[in-house]
């Protein structure tokens, strides 16, 4: 079948011109007008800008796919998961993930002192770190970016991430206009104090979350939200950035004043993008990638047949697949539809027919065994229960109910089946009618931000290995809601979990919140926690690990020379 897939489908290559209309500042969110998006097109047309100094058809020491094409580069508005990957290989947070394990390494700073009521960190950065270009990383520069994360105008979706450092909560939700309060401060040129709002045990995996790391403040003043479009562009990861063809690759080159570049081997990464994973199967047969990162660009039929070679690798990590209802647009907005839909989802039916690699059907949207917890099992499977609640709801065998949509990212025929599979079980056991809405994936990013769906499918994969990571997301001031959702009682469980000093007791009522979120109000339903899957001959690439947060770092990969 593999054999057959290869000699089916053509290789895609990307030749010619950059395409004109999606262009670097739509990338990065940027206010600007056409006539400026059209001269920087033509520039990019005339390949002014990319692979400076180099042939797009020089291989490079290792190719990646990283699947959809990201959003933005800019590590503090970044969302998707590809982006995040490409934003880790250019910048580096105070700490950075250790490729084996997921945990918290040294990264711009070398070591740091805890106090012993755990709201005191002290971190100390390296007399050596320097932006690509060769200006020296300052704390100064990181308490700025983490002041500019913050700001409510950033419009950072993690910036909920910064809700454990004091003041940080009303800095981001606008009460507080005063970033200098932010509970962060640089002691010298190389020492960066935080003050936390309450012992986080998690805080060295946050500061090498994407959202925490520091930015060039010259490239930004000059250029404002463009600043990633800077030439050079300072960096401060393993790699720089040499050029960047929309819906093509993006060309790195190791970066000589990285503090640890002597432990990086690979001189040059070429990571591509795209959406199909035929293309990226054949890519990688053909031996013309050398890593496929990414389980979502693997053909989901084929992901049992592959996952028995030597060279694709299946493990658990911390990611859920879930559902989103839009609790601000009928007939969702009753909570009783929203269980009634949840009750009616065989989780099973979707693991077993379509997901096919191990997935666990869960209801919750906490993986099992994050930090320790073990999730409630949220709304059963109940058809006839929820018949039962859609008819108190006023829509007995889904009478009156109107038709809705369920809207999901192309890219993976797997979000399409599960589409299907989800209309055929909700008119088999409600009689309602689903249309399925398939969105490219910037525009679904967009129209789940707006609120402008009906029901969508959701995803996360933990940014630390806590169920903080997950649950946090649907706070009533969170940027990752994205429900419309807003509950009191769900905000102050959490605020009294970041208090609880007690592990078992914080679990216990973490516990309790999600049981609110995914049993009774459920302004989301898990479907499944995910399984793991990446692509990478171990007798030709090396440093890759699996690990439950999923952290691949291109630092430590490594072309194995015969």
């Amino acid at each position: 079948m593999i054999r057959s897939l290869v000699q089916r489908n053509a290789l895609v290559r990307k030749t010619g011109a950059f395409c004109c209309l999606r262009w670097w500042g739509g990338l990065v969110g940027s206010r600007v007008s056409w006539s400026a998006a059209w001269a920087l097109s033509l520039a990019l047309i005339a390949g002014a800008w990319f692979f400076a100094g180099c042939s797009p058809s020089e291989r490079a020491d290792l190719v990646l796919h990283n699947g959809p094409e990201p959003e933005t580069i800019d590590p503090q508005i970044l969302t998707g998961q590809a982006d995040g990957r490409i934003a880790s290989a250019l910048f580096e947070g105070l700490t950075r993930f250790n490729p084996t394990n997921g945990t918290a390494m040294p990264g711009l700073a070398s070591h740091w002192d805890i106090s012993a009521d755990g709201l005191t960190y002290t971190f100390f950065l390296r007399s050596d770190a320097r932006w690509s270009t060769g200006e020296p990383i300052e704390a100064e520069e990181v308490v700025w970016s983490w002041r500019r994360a913050v700001t409510p105008a950033t419009a950072a979706d993690y910036a909920s991430q910064f809700f454990c450092v004091r003041n940080g909560r009303p800095i981001v939700n606008g009460e507080l206009r005063d970033t200098s309060r932010l509970g962060a401060e640089a002691l010298d040129a190389h020492t960066v104090r935080v003050y936390l709002e309450n012992p986080t045990p998690y805080f060295l995996e946050l500061a090498a979350s994407r959202v925490f790391f520091p930015i060039p403040r010259r490239a930004v003043e000059r250029l404002g939200d463009q600043w990633i479009r800077a030439e050079p562009l300072p960096c401060s990861g393993p790699y720089r950035l040499l050029g960047w063809r929309v819906n093509d690759r993006f060309r790195l080159a190791r970066n000589p004043h990285y503090w640890d570049a002597a432990q990086v081997t690979a001189e040059r990464i070429d990571i591509l993008s795209g959406d199909n994973p035929s293309t990226a199967l054949n890519l990688f047969l053909k031996g013309e990638v050398d890593l496929i990162s990414d389980r979502k660009i693997i053909p989901g039929e084929l992901g049992p047949e592959l996952a028995q070679r030597p060279d694709f690798h299946r493990f658990d990590y911390l990611g859920q697949d879930f559902i989103r209802f839009n609790t601000t647009r009928k007939p969702f907005h009753d909570a009783r539809v929203r269980r009634a839909v949840a009750m009616s989802l065989d989780r099973s039916r979707i693991t077993a027919r379509i997901t096919r690699m191990g997935e666990r059907p869960s209801a919750a949207v906490t993986p099992a065994g994050a930090g320790g917890y073990q999730p409630p099992p949220g709304v059963p499977w109940d058809p006839v229960s929820a018949r039962r609640l859609l008819a108190e709801a006023g829509y007995p065998e889904g009478r009156g109910f109107p038709v809705v949509e369920y809207t999901f990212n192309v890219g993976s025929r797997i979000y399409e089946q599960t589409g299907v599979e989800i209309q055929a079980m909700l008119r088999e056991h409600l009689g309602i009618r689903v249309e399925l809405r398939p969105l490219e994936w910037k525009t679904y990013l967009a129209e789940m931000s707006a609120l402008n769906y009906d029901f969508i499918r959701g995803s996360w994969v933990g940014d630390y290995d806590d169920p903080m990571t997950f649950l946090d997301c649907f706070l009533s001031d969170s940027g990752n809601n994205r429900t419309g959702w807003k509950e009191v009682r769900y905000d102050r469980l959490l605020q009294a979990a970041a208090a609880e000093v007690d592990p078992q007791r914080r679990l216990g009522i973490l516990r309790e919140a999600e049981t609110l979120l995914v049993t009774e109000a459920v302004p989301v339903t898990g479907l499944y926690s995910h399984v793991g899957l990446y692509a990478a001959d171990p007798q030709k690439i090396g440093g890759i690990w699996p690990n439950r947060m999923d952290e691949h770092p291109f630092f430590s990969m490594r072309r194995i020379r015969p």
